[in-house]
């Protein structure tokens, strides 16, 4: 698929009510319970979120639309999200993100961003030259990577519960 501003945007808005909906009056259990040893809970990804809806896509968008030079992104401090995650509750934790994320695709369309500036580039802390579209794409992206994330870390409190099916339920066999 070829990207699109106006493709995107949908994905964008839906991903906050998606994370709501999924997660909405469930116990801590299905929400604090982690992969194993340096994995993130669903909590923690929730608070991953409000960190990239803070410091990454609209901050790093505003760096590649601006005249100032050089144009460098700051890196994203991945451990910030952890004392989140310990402050807010998961309801705290959802309302903040829906928050951000309006706000942010409210800022993306006052950007009103033309096709020749989805070329525009700004220099990334590790992946050097990164493009408008690029960034733009990620965030979308970026969206689906936690929402798969989130729904794993939850299938795999069943794993032993499935019994034989879970040679079948391809979500546990990653």
């Amino acid at each position: 698929m070829i990207f699109s501003i106006d493709k995107s945007i949908p994905l964008l808005q839906n991903t906050p009510l998606v994370i709501h909906h999924l997660l909405n009056q469930l116990s801590n259990e299905w929400v604090l319970a982690n992969e194993g040893a340096d994995t993130w809970n669903v909590k923690e990804i929730i608070a991953h979120l409000i960190v990239c809806e803070e410091t990454d896509w609209m901050k790093r968008a505003t760096i590649i639309l601006s005249d100032q030079t050089p144009k460098q992104f700051a890196p994203i401090n991945m451990h910030a999200h952890f004392e989140i995650a310990r402050e807010f509750s998961l309801p705290q934790l959802i309302k903040k993100f829906t928050n951000l994320r309006q706000q942010n695709l409210a800022t993306l369309e006052k950007f009103n961003i033309q096709p020749v500036e989805l070329t525009l580039t700004a220099i990334h802390p590790v992946l050097g030259e990164v493009s408008l579209q690029q960034l733009l794409s990620a965030w979308v992206v970026h969206d689906l990577t936690h929402l798969a994330q989130i729904t794993r870390v939850m299938a795999k409190l069943y794993e032993k519960e499935v019994g034989p099916f879970k040679q079948l339920l391809g979500v546990l066999n990653k």
